[in-house]
């Protein structure tokens, strides 16, 4: 290697520079969202054109019934349509990204995992039965602790009960909300979960959720079990930045 570089040195020359890597622009981006869109859901071209052309269209003849040059409403109603056709992608990216990962395990986790502010979430579940591989998942934020089961309803229904008991020794006045993820009478959609978590009404001071957490997070090292086999949360995970084109 010193033999290369004299050699390089007496000659005159310098090493090449490895080429640099191109900066992803946003449009790369959302031509990534509709590729992906487009392999589960093929008419997604036909829906963007369509909500595209909508927008030049009642652009056009907004301008032509207030008697404003039709030409620049039309351009309005592009930029609209644009934007229409965006927040479509973004949504069917985040249906589909869902859909993909919903059934298995640890998707509960995944879809906790999108939520940004206010909670504090344990990625990996807090309670596991090693026969049936039923989770239940926590969740800390200004409503309480929310636990999260994984698992058909008669079946997961002790295993928030068992919980619910350990959280009440460790912090027994703080609220405890009990939410079964699932498509089965009472449970909550995979795609609704984080709605559901930011939806309950706040019952403890901000100052106080990082505490909470804190002890209940100590509670957990103590009596921590083993994920069963197979069950990687963190791998299947729906890119909620991807789905909104950043």
């Amino acid at each position: 290697m010193a033999r290369k570089t004299s050699e390089s040195a007496a000659s005159g020359t310098t090493p090449a520079k490895p080429p640099k890597e191109k900066k992803r622009r946003w449009y790369h981006q959302v031509w990534d969202v509709y590729t992906q869109v487009r392999a589960d859901q093929p008419s997604i071209t036909w829906m963007v054109l369509g909500i595209i052309l909508a927008g030049v269209l009642l652009g056009a003849a907004l301008g032509l019934l207030i008697s404003y040059p039709w030409p620049i409403t039309a351009f309005m109603g592009l930029a609209l349509g644009l934007m229409g056709a965006m927040i479509l992608l973004g949504r069917r990216a985040e249906y589909h990204a869902y859909r993909r990962i919903e059934g298995q395990p640890g998707a509960v986790s995944a879809a906790l995992g999108t939520i940004r502010r206010g909670w504090n979430i344990e990625d990996e579940p807090v309670a596991v039965d090693p026969r049936s591989q039923d989770m239940v998942f926590r969740a800390v934020g200004r409503p309480g602790v929310v636990l999260v089961s994984e698992g058909p309803p008669h079946r997961v229904a002790k295993l928030l009960e068992a919980e619910k008991r350990k959280v009440a020794r460790v912090v027994p006045n703080v609220p405890i909300i009990l939410i079964q993820e699932g498509r089965a009478e009472g449970q909550v959609p995979l795609p609704k979960l984080a709605k559901t978590l930011q939806k309950q009404k706040k019952s403890l001071a901000a100052g106080v959720v990082p505490e909470v957490a804190k002890r209940l997070r100590a509670l957990h090292h103590m009596n921590r079990l083993p994920v069963p086999k197979g069950i990687d949360p963190m791998r299947a995970r729906p890119d909620r930045k991807a789905a909104r084109g950043r």
